[in-house]
């Protein structure tokens, strides 16, 4: 198979690192409603840009620390999601991004809301994909049974509708 306009991103020297977190206890998945930015009233896991000198591990520890006040006690990395957004006008540019993705089922500290996000315990057979990103329910199969995966996604300019999609085991 060939998503041939996403495969141009793994080429792109614009193309963002950023890293999604998520904690999986017995029959609930632990999501964020984002409370403001880039995803603002979506439920997604925990994560964000990596730093300059941070690994992707490092930095979905931080963002997971940042956003919900835990970490991870022994991440697996999952998968990898390419995402392409098309550029809102003729004056931007489009978004290209490469998001890491752990999963964990322990974690240390106390749960806590942030400025950003608030946490939530969400049971797996009531994920609220109506409330997510559109390319979630592609993917979210291979992160609730553990499978490593990796996601291309192309997003039109409103950011909702789908342009192309192709996940690989």
């Amino acid at each position: 198979k060939e998503c041939s306009s996403i495969m141009k991103v793994l080429q792109g020297d614009q193309v963002k690192v950023l890293t999604n977190a998520f904690i999986i206890r017995g029959e609930h998945i632990l999501l964020g409603m984002k409370k403001k930015g880039f995803g603002e009233g979506k439920f997604n896991g925990f994560g964000g840009k990596v730093e300059p000198g941070e690994t992707p591990l490092q930095g979905a520890q931080r963002e997971l620390l940042e956003e919900a006040n835990i970490k991870m006690v022994n991440p697996k990395e999952l998968g990898i999601v390419y995402y392409k957004y098309e550029a809102k006008d003729k004056n931007a540019v489009s978004k290209e991004l490469k998001v890491h993705i752990y999963i964990d089922t322990q974690y240390s500290g106390e749960i806590r809301e942030s400025e950003e996000m608030r946490p939530e315990w969400i049971r797996i057979d009531s994920i609220p994909f109506n409330k997510m990103w559109g390319d979630d329910v592609y993917w979210y199969d291979h992160l609730l049974n553990f499978r490593q995966f990796t996601g291309y996604f192309h997003f039109e300019k409103d950011m909702k509708t789908l342009r192309e999609t192709f996940v690989e085991p």
